[in-house]
């Protein structure tokens, strides 16, 4: 007969292999994991139904539930893409510009794989929320005039041409990871793809009938309002699921993502208010938009002083950059897709060169070189515009070709939601 004290002897000895396997990272952490998990379901709350709703309010009633299709298929096809080898050529080693096919249709994993203390099954999920939301951002700048044959093209062909190209390039291992750019949640890897896209996109549909003065205000502003608070909610699983672990650094993340939404929500309501004599639903939470896609890139690195003074740049250069796309250079990107999350998502990723400092409360230590930081993000910019906006530019010219852009005249004026889709939003009889 053992003793009670031989038992558990022998017990812990039993144990000890699993708690020094846990110990170093090998093991899946049930916590993190747990986290991870909400994460995913938060972000893909961000496209179903918070994008679509924030969009689908914004537009004309007889376009309401074309909004709706664009997301819910967009987010059907990048979800089966991912599988099938989205996820191998953004996660897989292949070279500094793109990975390999080696982990196509997810071969090789299994439940009991992982990816640093989760499961890898859970981390290709998280990341196909983002592979779902990236372009689902771009249906802003083509809303209520693009045929709904050249959606679908042009985002199967973005996801491979632009989506999972970048992506690779910063956090799978590429070249610019490997130079050291900061990038937390996807300031480079989802607002200035999406952002420089969606300006080339909407540049080449041409403006809608009646733009800028004929056309009608958003047809429910509520529901904005509504969908904006989704995505608010929805953008801590961004930002902080992107830790990737249910530590100190997830919740920092979330507190900046806070602050900085706030902040920018302010901002563009005072200086709306200022303009235009009121303070209106749509601009604040335009706002809110602005300084979370900001605070992206940023959202690992800074603390609080630093998702303040990203929040005031994201809603005071936001707000402007909206009038100059749509008054300077008369570019009818119908839901300010550039100038909310391209110019956002630029800006944080050029100000966490100097808000990562100590000084502002940022994590990046004692060793940190500003100026050195700025010019790696800065090199970040323009390889992921200039790669975005050429693949676009070639995108563009294959859907030219294959499907054609834009509905005709006579399906504008009846509307998207009868005209491509046989259905209406409101059936008042």
């Amino acid at each position: 007969m053992f003793t009670k004290l031989t038992k558990i002897t022998i017990l812990f000895i039993l144990a000890l292999p699993a708690v020094l396997l846990a110990s170093d990272g090998s093991a899946i952490n049930s916590g993190d994991t747990a986290w991870i998990i909400t994460a995913t379901a938060l972000v893909l709350f961000m496209t179903l139904p918070g994008l679509a709703l924030f969009y689908g309010g914004l537009v004309r009633s007889k376009n309401y539930l074309s909004v709706l299709m664009h997301n819910v298929a967009i987010a059907c096809m990048a979800s089966v893409l991912w599988v099938v080898c989205l996820y191998s050529l953004a996660f897989s080693e292949g070279s500094a510009w793109v990975g390999d096919f080696s982990k196509a249709f997810l071969a090789g994993i299994n439940q009991d794989s992982v990816s640093g203390s989760i499961p890898e099954l859970l981390f290709v999920g998280f990341q196909m929320t983002f592979a779902i939301i990236t372009p689902a951002l771009i249906i802003g700048a083509f809303v209520e005039r693009m045929k709904f044959t050249a959606v679908l093209l042009f985002t199967g062909l973005w996801l491979f041409l632009v989506y999972a190209p970048v992506t690779h390039w910063v956090w799978g291992g590429g070249w610019l990871s490997k130079m050291g750019v900061i990038d937390f949640a996807g300031g480079l890897v989802v607002h200035a793809t999406a952002g420089i896209s969606a300006l080339l996109l909407a540049k080449a549909l041409q403006p809608r009938n009646g733009f800028p003065d004929r056309l009608s205000v958003p047809h429910q502003p509520g529901m904005v309002m509504v969908g904006a608070s989704m995505l608010w909610v929805g953008w801590f699983g961004f930002n902080a699921g992107s830790q990737l672990a249910a530590d100190g650094q997830a919740a920092m993340s979330l507190l900046v993502t806070h602050i900085s939404a706030s902040v920018a929500s302010l901002t563009w309501m005072f200086i709306e208010w200022k303009k235009n004599g009121k303070p209106g639903l749509v601009g604040i939470v335009t706002g809110t938009i602005a300084g979370l896609a900001t605070i992206t890139p940023a959202s690992g690195s800074v603390g609080p002083i630093g998702a303040i003074i990203i929040g005031f740049s994201a809603g005071f250069i936001c707000f402007y950059m909206c009038g100059i796309v749509k008054g300077a250079l008369k570019i009818d990107d119908s839901l300010d897709v550039f100038a909310v999350h391209g110019v956002g998502g630029i800006l944080g990723t050029l100000l966490v060169a100097f808000l990562a400092a100590a000084q502002f409360g940022g994590n990046a230590g004692a060793d940190f070189s500003a100026l050195a930081q700025l010019k790696v993000q800065a090199i970040g910019v323009v390889a992921v515009v200039v790669w975005s906006g050429i693949a676009t530019l070639i995108i563009i010219a294959i859907c030219k070709a294959l499907t054609g852009l834009r509905v005709s005249e006579e399906e504008e004026t009846i509307g998207l939601d009868e005209s491509e889709h046989g259905e209406n939003a409101y059936n008042l009889d």
